[in-house]
């Protein structure tokens, strides 16, 4: 029987600073996971990240080999998938990397000629929940805690947006109006000018 991968005690989370984009509809942002596997990592290894519904993650079963990987477009059906394959020393202490990792970022995997693994856009607003997994050669060699469930943000449904447009108070039309007829003003006095 193959030795079970170290648990680590690092869970993935979602950045609490202020972030652009930070969670979408399709895309949500985390934290990129520093020195969490420099004392289990050779060269040779590999961090993937597992991605799964969060009703799903207590039966996501880590794959054996890479060749066991569970595909992005298989999530409907498995609940689950596993993307953003890296080398293990990315994640080390002195590796200068981006601060964030963006989880469902990439719009090509809906391509038919695509090739798994992919980071393609989520379906639905989940929730999902996510860990790290560190791959070596005979398979699993250390994994993070599940994160909490990530819930992705909801469209708006288009019949709910207000097509008239907002009324323009009085002040706004006046100053508009100054702003404008100062411009004619500035442009024929320019012309006059060069005349």
């Amino acid at each position: 029987l193959p030795t079970p991968p170290a648990r680590l005690p690092y869970v993935p989370q979602v950045p609490p600073t202020a972030l652009l984009g930070k969670v979408t509809a399709t895309t949500f942002a985390l934290e990129r996971p520093r020195c969490v596997f420099d004392g289990h990592a050779d060269a040779s290894d590999a961090v993937w990240l597992a991605v799964a519904f969060a009703n799903a993650s207590a039966t996501f079963r880590n794959p054996r080999s890479r060749a066991d990987v569970p595909l992005y477009k298989q999530l409907p059906t498995a609940r689950s998938y596993m993307t953003l394959e890296t080398a293990a020393a990315a994640y080390s202490c002195s590796a200068p990397s981006p601060p964030v990792l963006r989880v469902g970022g990439d719009t090509a995997c809906r391509d038919p000629g695509r090739q798994d693994p992919c980071n393609g856009p989520l379906p639905s607003p989940g929730p999902y929940r996510v860990k790290f997994l560190l791959m070596g050669c005979r398979g699993p060699k250390a994994e993070t805690r599940w994160s909490e469930p990530i819930l992705l943000r909801r469209a708006i449904s288009p019949g709910t947006i207000d097509p008239a447009p907002t009324r323009r108070g009085s002040a706004v039309v006046v100053i508009a109006s100054i702003l404008a007829s100062l411009g004619a003003v500035l442009a024929t006095a320019v012309l006059g000018a060069l005349g």
